[in-house]
């Protein structure tokens, strides 16, 4: 069976309507919004809203680690700009999602950190299935896919606590494909080489990967990992590429056992 991946679209259009052609099956990990473009920080919700220089100033506030004061800037830029801040997010979110949403393949979906799954009915297909949580059999192969991050420093608007995260990967149990948006907690896995930090990893998902020893584990979030690839026992663990930046889905064929 040939798979076809995305992860981190990021409201990139180009390339997404193609993604799923020549593939048995296309499966998305999530993160379809753009709030915030660290390549070009002229582009995304925030810079819609507040402008360029502004987001200039948040993301070098992020980047240096300076939580508190990228708050405490991100919160006068709100205040500044009045009226119902809920409202305006939700309406700038809505007008991505309507356009990604109509250029998304049919195949399965699940959520990422950066996403606001209580919208999501508003915008999916007939031929779009989420799964989070759960399993999916295809043609005898068993894909499990769990979605959402954990807490972390960033405060997405899909970070789940941790508990809950592992919930729904014992409710997954043992599959031959297992897909994340997040990667399992490994120091090559989860730390990005261009914004020098690590990422939220999940432990829950390394004790699974050593518990059930699934073929694959699929997974996004880590946008320019230290490693792309990884091997535990006889899984390969595999992340899937930041689609905004690639413009491409990645590719694996899987055979039958």
């Amino acid at each position: 069976m040939r798979l076809a991946l995305v992860s981190d679209v990021h409201g990139r259009i180009e390339g997404l309507r193609e993604a799923g052609r020549a593939a048995d099956l296309f499966i998305c990990l999530g993160d379809l919004l753009l709030f915030m473009d660290y390549d070009d920080p002229a582009l995304g919700i925030f810079a819609d809203l507040h402008g360029e220089q502004k987001a200039r100033e948040f993301i070098a506030l992020r980047t240096a680690n300076r939580w508190d004061e990228a708050r405490e800037l991100s919160n006068r830029l709100w205040t500044e700009l009045g009226g119902d801040t809920r409202s305006t997010i939700t309406a700038a979110v809505r007008l991505q999602y309507a356009q990604v949403f109509e250029a998304m393949p049919g195949g399965l979906l699940t959520y990422g950190n950066v996403d606001v799954p209580s919208l999501w009915p508003d915008y999916l297909r007939d031929d779009h299935t989420v799964v989070d949580g759960s399993v999916v059999e295809v043609d005898g192969l068993r894909i499990g896919l769990v979605g959402g991050g954990l807490p972390s420093p960033m405060r997405t608007p899909y970070e789940i606590p941790e508990d809950e995260f592992d919930a729904k990967l014992r409710a997954i149990g043992a599959v031959d494909v297992l897909c994340s948006h997040i990667p399992p907690a490994l120091p090559e896995t989860t730390y990005d080489v261009k914004a020098r930090r690590f990422e939220r990893g999940s432990k829950g998902l390394l004790d699974a990967i050593r518990q059930w020893q699934p073929r694959y584990v699929l997974h996004g979030h880590v946008h320019s990992p230290l490693t792309p690839r990884q091997r535990i026992g006889r899984t390969e663990i595999i992340n899937v590429g930041h689609f905004r930046s690639r413009r491409a889905p990645y590719v694996i064929d899987i055979s039958p056992r």
